[in-house]
């Protein structure tokens, strides 16, 4: 256990100083006493903040880097983009100020309340739209058409880069993404089999540029009042639509209710009718998009993230952007079923001890419960993924070679092999790579949800929405 011991104390020695200095920062700049901070269960360092200040309690909220590359803004860059839609009207919290040791945004605490969105937490309680989060839902694609219409020279004062053109409008801020996979020597045939398609399919006749909020559908609600806008760390300039293709990739997880009436409504606040083939084309991006980070995750190896959710996270999404690509170029996919499971006594034996110590790990201000359960959940995955990964490997590998007419001996291999197939191949190989990947992600996916779980949210299909440009 020394070697746990070592990792939880490096995580206090961090977390305390980390504490140190934004109570540090919080006195100082904002003449507050009595500070406590308490951080929440997300990708990033979110910390709920409270000071006494003039003898009156406050509350702040902090938002800090990320603990490994996820998306190629600064933060300093998610900062003047949040300011600049706060001067312009838009209800999102106001900037306070910045830390710079840690990095960290200093802003207004706005009452109210959503989902977190991890698909961990949906598929242990499932994600839920209630009247009130709905009417609230319909109120944010009023204020979504509101936004879309700030003209975009106020978004490149502050640091935002134009898209010239439609090739510009459509991939500025894919293609932005992807060198990542350079800078972290992460490379993955599913993201190069996107990009290519991407870059092929891009939207005609598409102009408008509006500030997206990157990450659609992320929004503080109390009752059915509406009361901010959040989260617009990869917020840039493009075209509307795409802002609207994230709910169709967020939802079921986040359940965002009645996709086509938000559409409908949307349109209506907007004035002008949707793009029903360029929505669709930026579904697919966004969920390919929605990869790159925790595909990164799963190799990091640094302090906190959340290795299960980031794997999850991989398959799931993997498999819900084939669905969505699979529309597009009108094809069927495969269905699968989960084989019966291959024994493993041994290695089950050595998960269940590590799986028995760390939750023996004491629960402190440092390793709260939920960060504990994190590292918990590791092995506990990786015991039930152990039953089938013979099998998905096998079969993995005897699809890869059909398509690419080579056999592959090693996971390895396969990976360098469809490598190079992607590179050398055009619109002509979309079916097949759609359905291999589609098969590859699903039967992760089946893995995710076991044995007869047929409704699981793991499975669950990227709804069509290319019906709706028929209306």
């Amino acid at each position: 256990m020394g070697g746990i011991d070592s990792a939880a104390a490096a995580s206090v020695d961090s977390h305390d100083r980390d504490v140190t200095l934004l109570t540090e920062w919080l006195e100082n700049n904002l003449g507050g006493t009595d500070v406590t901070l308490q951080k929440q269960r997300r990708w990033r360092p979110i910390w709920n903040a409270e000071v006494t200040q003039n003898g009156v309690r406050r509350k702040f909220m902090l938002k800090g880097d990320r603990t490994w590359p996820t998306h190629p803004y600064p933060l300093d860059y998610e900062m003047r983009m949040q300011r600049t839609l706060h001067e312009n009207g838009i209800p999102i919290p106001e900037i306070i100020g910045m830390c710079r040791d840690p990095n960290t945004i200093v802003m207004e605490w706005i009452e109210g309340g959503r989902e977190a969105g991890l698909m961990t937490h949906a598929m242990e309680d499932a994600s839920v739209m209630t009247d009130d989060r709905w009417q609230a839902s319909l109120l944010y694609m009023e204020l979504l058409a509101k936004m879309h219409r700030i003209p975009p020279e106020k978004f490149v004062a502050a640091g935002a880069i134009l898209p010239v053109g439609e090739r510009e409008l459509a991939l500025n801020h894919y293609e932005r993404f992807h060198p990542m996979t350079a800078t972290v020597g992460v490379t993955h045939p599913f993201l190069e089999f996107c990009l290519g398609w991407m870059r092929r399919n891009v939207p005609k006749g598409r102009s408008t540029i509006s500030f997206l909020t990157g990450d659609c559908g992320q929004f503080m609600s109390d009752g059915p009042n509406l009361t901010c806008m959040m989260d617009v760390e990869i917020g840039h300039l493009g075209d509307p639509m795409r802002d609207l293709a994230c709910y169709r990739g967020r939802h079921p997880f986040e359940n965002m209710g009645d996709i086509p009436a938000l559409y409908r409504h949307y349109e209506q606040a907007a004035g002008v009718p949707n793009d029903y083939d360029a929505l669709a084309y930026y579904t697919v991006g966004f969920l390919a998009e929605a990869i790159y980070g925790p595909i990164f995750g799963m190799h990091e190896t640094g302090r906190g993230g959340d290795w299960v959710e980031s794997a999850i996270q991989v398959a799931v999404i993997g498999r819900r952007t084939m669905d969505a690509l699979a529309e597009i170029i009108g094809i069927e996919l495969d269905t699968l079923t989960l084989p019966e499971p291959e024994p493993t006594p041994f290695e089950d034996m050595a998960f269940d001890k590590l799986t028995a110590d760390l939750k023996r790990l004491p629960e402190t201000e440092a390793l709260p419960g939920w960060q504990r359960n994190i590292m918990v959940s590791i092995p506990t995955f990786l015991r039930n993924r152990m039953h089938y990964r013979n099998w998905a490997q096998r079969e993995d590998l005897i699809d890869i070679a059909a398509v690419i007419g080579e056999p592959v001996h090693d996971a390895v291999a396969a990976d360098a092999a469809l490598l190079r197939f992607i590179a050398a191949s055009g619109p002509e190989q979309d079916a097949a790579l759609t359905r291999l990947f589609h098969r590859m992600s699903l039967r992760q996916c089946l893995i995710i949800a076991g044995p007869d779980a047929p409704d699981h949210l793991a499975l669950t299909p990227t709804d069509p929405i290319l019906h709706m440009k028929k209306r």
